[in-house]
């Protein structure tokens, strides 16, 4: 798989790597048995960046990825996780004894004495520019509680305010064929900072798979059921917050743009590679076989750039007057 360097991090990684989510909640239920062996089926198809957050089933995603660290070793593995979204989402909250709660709490459950990388996770627009945050990040840095420290983010503006700062190696954000005003921004300023780009929802929540119809439901626990609205948290999370009705159109129209050798989840995450900037995607997976083909997604051939204007277009027409101005 292509290696890519994670921003100021320094560390090497393939271009996918693995979103845990849908190990922890939140995506219908996901056994032990079934996690471990989507771990293990990345992992063999050359992926070495697993992405998870600690509120994740409330730290069942963490554990699961700490569980296969221990029995199958860590060797050339990047795990980045995530913190402050087990508290109530206040600026207050965010404070370097909270940092160090969180962050040992987190590196129990991975099993590690240092993480690797710790994003905080969607805080309040305010916190991105707080000095007194990036003070706390970096003295969790001093002593050895992190490797360095990144940030997940909503907007565009939270964004470019973190990349400004010297001490952010990465910056997580929302960049799919339904979401492409990073592009025009966030991507170009990541690059002259020496930022990484973690991309995900890459595939908005399943509709770029192009399995979904206007008939498909999911679970009730699943976030695709009670968050369509934003009843949960940031309604950009589910879908990219594009209506399903809307998305299912603009993946019939992008249909026909997919190479003959690949499928439409794996010609979504491919257009996402080919983005200057971009240090690595984190598909999801709730099986070995979504792991493994979203993993192939690296070996395909660049998009030719009359794919690329396509997909542009059908953004324009159909999508952009939902999400442009809000994220």
């Amino acid at each position: 798989m292509e290696q890519r360097t994670l921003g100021r991090t320094g560390r090497r990684i393939g271009v996918v790597g693995l979103g845990a989510w849908q190990l922890g909640a939140d995506w219908g239920r996901v056994d032990e048995n079934q996690a471990l062996d989507v771990l293990s089926a990345a992992t063999d198809a050359g992926v070495t960046f697993i992405d998870t957050a600690d509120v994740y089933g409330d730290g069942r995603s963490e554990q699961l990825i700490g569980r296969f660290l221990k029995s199958h070793g860590g060797e050339g593995i990047t795990v980045a996780t995530k913190m402050g979204r087990r508290m109530p989402q206040v600026p207050e909250n965010y404070t370097l004894d909270n940092f160090r709660a969180w962050t040992d709490r987190s590196r129990t459950n991975l099993g590690v004495d240092t993480l690797d990388l710790v994003q905080l996770h969607c805080p309040p627009t305010v916190v991105y520019s707080t000095d007194e945050v990036y003070d706390a990040l970096d003295t969790l840095v001093a002593e050895g509680r992190v490797a360095a420290y990144g940030v997940s983010v909503e907007t565009r503006a939270e964004a470019l305010a973190a990349i400004r700062r010297p001490g952010v190696a990465t910056v997580q954000i929302i960049l799919n064929m339904l979401r492409l005003a990073p592009l025009a921004d966030v991507l170009p300023a990541a690059r002259e900072a020496g930022v990484g780009i973690i991309t995900r929802v890459p595939l908005a929540s399943g509709l770029l798979s192009g399995r979904y119809d206007e008939n498909t439901t999911f679970a009730p626990e699943d976030h695709r059921t009670y968050n369509r609205h934003g009843e949960a948290f940031d309604v950009g999370e589910t879908f990219s917050g594009v209506d399903f009705t809307t998305g299912l159109e603009a993946v019939r129209r992008l249909a026909p743009l997919v190479p003959p050798e690949a499928t439409m989840a794996q010609f979504a995450l491919r257009w996402i590679i080919d983005q200057p900037g971009v240090s690595v995607v984190i598909p999801g997976a709730r099986n070995p076989d979504q792991a493994r083909a979203n993993a192939a997604a690296a070996g395909l051939a660049p998009l030719p750039a009359e794919s690329m204007a396509a997909v542009e277009a059908v953004y324009d027409d159909l999508i952009a007057p939902q999400v442009a101005d809000r994220w």
